[in-house]
């Protein structure tokens, strides 16, 4: 409970600040936060945007999953062989600092713009972050262990299990909270780019209708569902790294 509280306290006190804040507004570009949710509410009972969520969180979910599976894999392969890891260096150093909104456009005038597009950037978007962390990881473990594992001879697959994730996990965390934000922002710039459906697109759409109510309510369910991954994020962190912080 006392966890649930610090990390709900900011958040609350936002939307009661933005609700003090525009009470009574008579602006058309800031219209009253009490009018905002009204609007959210219709939006998703007897709109689209219920659908729309739905599109677009299993693009995000399918693009992390893939990511998560393609960057921990490469990345304990890359960070557990020096020569490899001397290799690809200057690969992973372009592609860090290659922002990847720039292929949009080039993968929606390839692919289309369908689901599987979208899939396809987020997972590209996400995937970076995770495995640079996993090679950290990976390369961070002691020498000591390392010596210990070559002088009992475990075999591969143990070693895989008991010593290169559970030391890499910390970092694997950390890289798939930066994949998450990542995913969200890629997510969304997809559906503004080219497509039918998704959040990126009802707030697109419902900007160049001048419907700013919706705008406002599309753009608070956006922010919503990426707080709450995160919440959801830090507790599966916390129940699989309790170990690591008894340790530290």
């Amino acid at each position: 409970m006392k966890n649930l509280l610090t990390q709900l306290w900011l958040p609350v006190l936002v939307l009661l600040t933005l609700g003090l804040a525009t009470a009574g507004s008579t602006s058309f570009y800031f219209p009253p936060f009490t009018d905002v949710l009204v609007t959210l509410w219709t939006d998703l009972t007897q709109g689209t945007l219920l659908h729309d969520l739905l599109f677009s969180m299993r693009n995000v979910l399918a693009g992390l999953a893939i990511a998560l599976l393609a960057g921990v894999l490469l990345g304990i392969l890359i960070g557990e062989s020096d020569g490899l890891r001397e290799a690809a260096q200057p690969f992973l150093d372009y592609m860090r600092a290659t922002p990847m909104v720039a292929f949009v456009p080039v993968i929606i005038l390839t692919f289309g713009i369908g689901s599987a597009p979208k899939v396809f950037l987020i997972a590209l978007a996400a995937t970076w972050p995770i495995l640079l962390n996993t090679v950290s990881g990976v390369h961070g473990i002691s020498p000591a262990v390392r010596e210990s594992v070559r002088a009992y001879r475990i075999p591969a697959v143990l070693r895989l299990r008991r010593v290169l994730l559970p030391g890499a996990l910390p970092q694997i965390f950390a890289g798939i909270r930066i994949s998450l934000s990542v995913s969200v922002v890629m997510m969304i710039v997809g559906e503004i780019y080219g497509s039918p459906e998704g959040l990126g697109h009802f707030v697109l759409h419902a900007g160049t209708s001048f419907q700013v109510k919706d705008v406002w309510a599309g753009t608070l369910l956006i922010g919503v569902i990426g707080y709450l991954m995160t919440l959801v994020l830090i507790a599966i962190e916390h129940a699989s790294l309790g170990w690591y912080e008894r340790t530290r």
